[in-house]
């Protein structure tokens, strides 16, 4: 069957304000990148008119510049979900010009399925491949597009010009059975493949093919400074430890890791501690670390949604892709996160917090408990169905002016149930087995940055009783603090006695 062949700004028309569009893709990795440019343009000249002109975006997590951010500039963004990291649409959220809500990435697909959200009016799908009969083969991000490909009233697809046919068979395309008729998802190790290598269309569906030649844009992170390779270190000594006591088997258990320059780090150091075998990983995204493991030998295969490359890493994998074709499965958001799998295969979940408190609660997502700055992402669907749940985060930031460890965290994303194991560049706090006040001397101890100690010996002693002495009118007051005079250690304690 013959596709009619739009320009990107054909389909942008097509779209009507207040649209819902399913968006494909996970991180920048698979995402629109020209039809959503087109949409902004309209946004802008519809606005000039006077017309108003918003959609409300759905994703598999966050997308790029050509999506998020365009749309964000353009003030096109009525509603979005489930996660986001774009300056651009961070600032519309921050001031109420878009209305975001923040999802467990694994919750989506199921939650458009029974209608939560409404009705699906389009799909913007990136394909490497298209098929006569509607079948395509993804780029390298999948997300909710299994769900969105069978519930958009229409598709458009964007045909990447720069992604090699080769990429068929790398995908694993699964979607379960809604409740009350789901049964297991038969996976049982991170390799195990049980789907299609390509999302099936219905033909009639598909409004048109649009044509793009654009890359993920990916940039690499940051050199590794001390600090984060501290952390690397501690992470990777604490899981040596707990090979050592038998409490991971010493074929040790899949990996997941959260992206950022701290989670780089951990990966760099799990590359370089030769005393832990090899491993696997069943996570949500493989970044550019991920990729050298699997040349070093040190990871024999990765689970994911997601190849979160750089420009130059992916272009090295696409050319080689035979060599990673039996290391690499790429799976859709509700099974590469799905809680059943993380917890029937025992997943090591590793993820970044903002700031923890000294009773072990984390909060992922909000500056000073007011500013969202990308969402809970999969870090929930991991730390709370995983076999170990651990977070980092540095001690200090800006030169020691904020504290991460603090007395109360300004937003809870992860409750001090969720959390086993608390990592900074000082040291390792585990929380197995403690009550509150133990934990809390457990972190101040070995956690919190020498600068900020007393200060949180002297908060947990001012508590008036109770199994977590907190004392309320003070709790924040580090918070208070920096935003006061610009440093949480000015915080003096003698203003609540």
């Amino acid at each position: 069957m013959a596709f009619p062949i739009l320009s990107a700004k054909e389909a942008a028309a097509q779209i009507p304000h207040n649209a819902n569009l399913g968006l494909s893709g996970f991180t920048a990795s698979g995402s629109p990148k020209v039809i959503t440019e087109a949409i902004a343009e309209k946004a802008v000249k519809e606005h000039e008119a006077g017309r108003p002109y918003k959609v409300n975006i759905f994703t598999g997590a966050s997308t790029n510049n050509h999506a998020d951010g365009a749309l964000a500039r353009a003030n096109a963004i009525g509603r979005r979900t489930p996660y986001q990291n774009t300056p651009d649409l961070r600032k519309r959220i921050n001031s109420h010009d878009a209305h975001y809500f923040d999802l467990h990435l694994s919750e989506l697909a199921q939650k458009f399925r029974y209608g939560t959200y409404g009705d699906l009016d389009f799909a913007i799908i990136e394909v490497a491949k298209v098929f006569d009969n509607g079948e395509v083969v993804l780029g390298t991000g999948v997300g909710n597009v299994p769900t969105y490909a069978r519930y958009a009233k229409k598709i458009f697809l964007e045909l990447n010009n720069t992604l090699p046919e080769g990429l068929y068979g790398l995908h694993d395309i699964y979607m379960p059975l809604d409740p009350p008729n789901r049964r297991e998802i038969p996976i049982y190790k991170p390799s195990d493949r049980i789907g299609t290598p390509t999302v099936k269309i219905d033909p009639a569906k598909i409004a048109g093919i649009v044509h793009s030649d654009a890359y993920d844009g990916i940039k690499g992170f940051t050199e590794l400074d001390d600090v984060t390779l501290q952390i690397g270190a501690n992470v990777c000594n604490f899981l040596l430890s707990e090979v050592k006591a038998g409490r991971i088997p010493s074929s040790f258990l899949p990996i997941q890791s959260g992206v950022g320059n701290v989670a780089n780090a951990v990966l760099f150091g799990l590359g370089n501690a030769k005393e832990l075998p090899p491993f696997e990983m069943y996570t949500e995204v493989v970044q550019d670390a991920v990729i050298e493991l699997m040349k070093m030998g040190r990871c024999r295969f990765g689970s994911t949604c997601s190849l979160t490359l750089s420009d130059k890493t992916e272009a090295e994998v696409l050319s080689n892709i035979d060599f990673f074709r039996d290391k690499i499965v790429l799976r859709p958001a509700e099974i590469s996160n799905s809680p059943e799998i993380i917890r029937r295969l025992g997943v090591i979940a590793m993820n970044t917090a903002l700031e923890a408190d000294i009773f072990g609660n984390i909060n992922s997502t909000h500056v000073v408990g007011t500013k969202m700055m990308n969402g809970i992402g999969g870090s929930g669907d991991f730390t709370r169905n995983g076999y170990l749940s651990i977070f980092s985060c540095p001690s200090v930031t800006k030169g020691g002016l904020i504290g991460n460890i603090v007395p109360m965290v300004s937003h809870v994303d992860h409750s001090e149930h969720s959390v086993d194991i608390l990592i900074t560049d000082q040291g390792v706090a585990d929380l197995r087995g403690k009550d509150p006040v133990q934990r809390a001397e457990t972190i101040i101890d070995n956690c919190a940055h020498p600068m900020y100690r007393e200060l949180l010996r002297d908060y947990l002693r001012m508590g008036k009783g109770g199994q977590t002495p907190h004392s309320l009118h003070a709790s924040l007051a580090f918070h208070s603090a920096f935003l006061e005079t610009g440093d949480m250690r000015n915080t003096d304690w003698a203003k609540f006695a």
